[in-house]
């Protein structure tokens, strides 16, 4: 248990202590202790935590918040770690705690060291997240890039919770955009071998085809060029997704995301999953006919209108195989699935939620992240087009500009129902005004102070550290002191924002810290002191960094 769980729990058990107290003197009324919480304030100057359990039982012990609160606090057992009490507001009580609590934390850390904050809160629960998904027919563009940063830094944020984590990405395989592609790849073979032939209007328009069959027409010359048109889209197919795979392996790779399965849309057809899904449901009475066509009774669990499932043609729908594949991720024994899509599948949400119910699962159990827009901007201006894709900028070229690090903690840094505009000149600025490059400066800062300890080793035994009494310095305990709840609750809320967040203002009280604050100073146990201070603020930065996917230099 952290040392700021500890200290929360301790106070909420003095509360209910004192509460119990004050009902057995007839001063409060009530039979049941509300479900109160104790949480750090916003506001510094509002104490080390506070409470809101006087306004949660104002209704029934019938008495003004305030006044219950006054009797909470007088029945307070004065504790040595408390240091005083006061009331707020509305009815809030703050509490203000001895400073000696922080000085276990520094300690704590070293010993941790890679491990300190992670926690098994999770124990070991099956989860898997499923995220950028992108459909294998052309390059990652910046949405496919948010994805992944996000659904990486929250698979690794859950690690550390405590959670078993699997990260999976859903290859469409199959399907229109399949066809579509065929057609595209078909076209280009055509054409670059002479042939007159119009390219399909729905089809892919990308350079990246034609760089693709041309590197298949540097294997197979023309070989394909008077077979059956479906036995040259079938081979075109085939060898098209192998080179479109491995470039989207390779391309995430680079950009630290590394999955543990690759799942084939594909499958669910060969494999017959579609049509046994269809069959249980139709079975369970959630499926009609009309029109030809078999469509999910949606409407049933909050969706606004029922869904084809099964088009008149005979055909399933993406949508089929979708429950089908839900399906088979709850069959694998993850008790929770997290997928990670675009905010314009905002309206499929309730639909996927109504089916996972009518399969008998619990829908609570599927979380959906909806993830807003990326807009580029360069010299103040948007950037539109990518010479490669011929419509968007592509992952490889944005990592090309600014590097992975910078990339990854612009698309982590808001939460993903916000929109993001990513500025290219920000991302390669060498400024304070560079969140990344101002988080990663203070870490390389931290390493040359520790290397310029004339002792050499720091010194961990009979250190005094109640010489750190500074403001600046108790501030950058504080906050060091937060990390292990603040990976709790990014990954109980599904917020991986919030350790960029965590992030930028550890980096900021150290910087404060630096400045006010002599490290080696010519007393020496003080220097002591604060040379473990800034090992531990070291290694917290380090280990967050390391969750978000971003390196921790040592020099810049």
């Amino acid at each position: 248990m952290s040392i700021v769980t500890s200290m929360r729990e301790k106070i909420r058990a003095e509360i209910e202590k004192a509460i119990e107290q004050a009902k057995q003197e007839g001063k409060i009324k009530g039979e049941k202790l509300p479900d109160f919480v104790v949480e750090v304030p916003r506001e510094k100057s509002h104490g080390d935590f506070a409470t809101n359990v006087a306004m949660l039982l104002c209704k029934e012990a019938k008495m003004a918040p305030r006044a219950i609160a006054q009797i909470i606090t007088e029945n307070l057992v004065n504790e040595d770690w408390l240091e005083k009490v006061e009331i707020a507001g509305p009815g809030f009580i703050n509490f203000y705690l001895h400073k000696s609590w922080l000085y276990a934390i520094v300690p704590q850390v070293i010993a941790g060291d890679e491990n300190y904050g992670r926690s098994n809160y999770g124990q070991g629960e099956k989860v898997q997240i499923e995220f950028v998904s992108a459909n294998p027919t052309g390059l990652l563009h910046m949405g496919n890039a948010r994805g992944a940063a996000l659904g990486d830094t929250l698979s690794s944020v859950m690690d550390a919770a405590g959670f078993d984590v699997s990260r999976e990405f859903y290859i469409n395989d199959a399907g229109n955009q399949i066809e579509n592609f065929g057609k595209s790849l078909e076209a280009r073979y055509l054409q670059l071998l002479g042939r007159d032939v119009p390219f399909p209007e729905d089809g892919y328009h990308g350079e990246d085809i034609i760089d693709t069959v041309k590197n298949i027409i540097g294997d197979v010359q023309d070989k394909y060029l008077d077979v059956d048109s479906e036995e040259r889209r079938t081979f075109l197919v085939e060898r098209a997704l192998q080179e479109k795979i491995t470039a989207i392996k390779s391309d995430l790779a680079r950009f630290g995301v590394h999955y543990d399965v690759w799942f084939s849309e594909k499958t669910l057809h060969e494999s017959g999953e579609i049509t046994s899904v269809i069959q249980e449901l139709r079975e369970q009475g959630y499926i009609y006919e009309k029109e030809g066509a078999l469509w999910l009774k949606s409407s049933l669990f909050g969706d606004e209108k029922d869904e084809v499932i099964v088009r008149s043609n005979g055909i399933p729908t993406y949508f089929a195989a979708d429950i089908a594949y839900h399906k088979n991720k709850f069959e694998r024994g993850f008790t929770r699935v997290i997928d990670i899509w675009g905010a314009d599948h905002h309206g499929h949400v309730a639909r996927m939620k109504g089916a996972v119910q009518a399969l008998g699962y619990n829908p609570d159990n599927l979380g959906v992240i909806l993830m807003q827009l990326v807009r580029l901007f360069q010299g103040g201006e948007i950037v539109r087009m990518s010479k490669r894709s011929g419509q968007y900028i592509t992952l490889s070229e944005l990592m090309d500009e600014v590097g992975k690090d910078a990339a990854r903690f612009f698309f982590v840094m808001r939460s993903p129902d916000s929109h993001l505009d990513f500025d290219l000149d920000l991302a390669k600025a060498e400024s304070s005004e560079n969140p990344v490059y101002y988080v990663q400066y203070a870490h390389a800062r931290i390493n040359s102070i520790l290397k310029a300890n004339p002792q050499g080793e720091l010194a961990k035994e009979k250190v005094d550290l109640s010489l750190l009494k500074e403001e600046a310095e108790l501030d950058l305990m504080r906050k060091i002191a937060d990390l292990p709840e603040e990976i709790v609750g990014a990954a109980v809320n599904s917020e991986p924002h919030r350790l960029t967040r965590y992030a930028h203002e550890l980096a900021s009280l150290f910087h404060s810290f630096y400045n006010s604050c002599r490290v080696l100073t010519d007393e020496e146990e003080l220097r002591k002191a604060r040379l473990l201070l800034v090992d531990a603020a070291r290694i917290t930065l380090r280990n967050v960094l390391t969750i978000i996917g971003v390196s921790a230099p040592e020099r810049m």
